[in-house]
Order: C-alpha cells, then structure tokens, then sequence
C-alpha cells in the first residue's frame, strides 16, 4: 500500500533547510568524465551531509520553489551500491528530464505518491 509518510518530507524537508546546496554542476555544464553529457538541471550536493559514496548527499535543483517534492532511490548494479538523490523544486519537466538521466535502477518518490521506474534505460 502506497502512503504519503508526512514525517519522512519532514526530516527531509528539515535535512535539506539546514544544509547548504552546493552547485558543483549547473545545467549547460559538462561532466567531468564523460564530455557528452551536458547537465540539463542544477546537480549537486548538501555540504556536511554524506551518503553511501562517503561523498554530500546528491540533489537535483529545479527552477521551481525551493522545497523538497521527491527523493530518487538509485540502485547500481555494475558498481553493486546504491545512493539517493534528493529534488528540490524541481518542474514537471525537469523531473522528467532527471528520471531520463538516471540509466539505471531507479525508484522515485515523490510527496504525493510512488512512482516506480525499474528500467535500464529511461
């Protein structure tokens, strides 16, 4: 049963507005490994925080109003890990341009409901 687990978006709202989102990636840019790859939303990260890569949490920053509207569940089955990536006001479309990014297994969450997206290729 899909449910909206308002104290989850709580602590995440409150992990996201005590936390500095640095941009380490705005959209035009280029990745660093792989030049073919231009970032199409703000990518980066929240300062202070860690995830499973020991690095900042990761967030997508969208155009819309700064708050938290979804969290992506990403599962690597090459590099065998997994990690989250938090959106943060991010449009319709963004989002669907975020989902199409992620090239592989993929869970979304958003605040209202679950959308699961099992895919190698969005």
């Amino acid at each position: 049963m899909v449910q909206n687990n308002s104290a989850f978006w709580d602590a995440l709202d409150k992990l996201v507005a005590g936390s500095e989102v640095v941009i380490d990636r705005p959209k035009g840019s280029v990745h660093p490994r792989y030049p073919e790859f231009i970032y199409r939303v703000d990518y980066g990260y929240l300062k202070d925080t860690t995830a499973m890569d020991r690095a900042g949490i990761d967030v997508w920053v969208g155009s819309g109003e700064k708050r938290t509207d979804a969290i992506m569940c990403i599962v690597d089955l090459v590099k065998k890990d997994s990690e989250i990536k938090i959106l943060i006001g991010c449009t319709e479309e963004e989002k669907a341009i975020i989902y199409k990014t992620q090239s592989i297994e993929t869970a979304v969450y958003e605040r209202h409901f679950i959308t699961p997206i099992k895919s190698s290729l969005l």
